[in-house]
């Protein structure tokens, strides 16, 4: 069986928490966080990047970042919510209810730090976790998923490094 290559993805930068925004979850990218991880997605795709399904977490900042995704993809991978990206949940949480929903083999996770850092991590092995930037994105491979899933890191780009691939 082949592994499974897990595309962890920060959101691009959002707007600022603060009175504009006393809800957090619909806090949404601003216009030069949708323009930058647009060059992101150009750099995935530079490098050859391929994704078959793309889960996200319910926050607004998130779902933007997975449409972005989605569109600079040549296949256009369907975008699914997936509530356990949402900030606050447990890394066993999230690997149980993924291994109940991927059926495909190059999935992208889309989500928030530090969770994101944590969940690497944990799919690691690493005693610390990993520090996304904003539209950072790492491969993990995987060879099954679910609660003890383990795997090891492909790669790990900040965002200016697939930014510059890109051009």
């Amino acid at each position: 069986m082949r592994p499974c290559e897990l595309y962890l993805v920060r959101h691009g930068v959002a707007a600022e928490r603060g009175d504009d925004w006393p809800d957090d979850t619909k806090r949404p990218l601003t216009a030069s966080g949708v323009s930058r991880f647009r060059e992101v997605v150009e750099g995935l795709v530079w490098f050859g990047v391929g994704i078959d399904e793309i889960y996200s977490s319910p926050l607004v900042r998130a779902r933007q970042t997975a449409d972005l995704l989605s569109a600079g993809l040549s296949d256009h991978p369907a975008v699914r919510m997936f509530d356990e990206l949402a900030p606050g949940h447990e890394v066993p949480v999230v690997l149980t209810e993924l291994a109940k929903r991927v059926k495909r083999r190059r999935v992208a996770l889309v989500g928030h730090e530090p969770d994101l850092g944590e969940f690497a991590a944990a799919l690691l092995g690493a005693q610390r976790a990993l520090a996304f930037r904003k539209g950072g994105v790492c491969r993990i491979d995987v060879d099954r998923l679910g609660p003890a899933a383990s795997g090891a890191l492909i790669w790990f780009f900040p965002p200016k490094i697939l930014r510059k691939a890109g051009r």
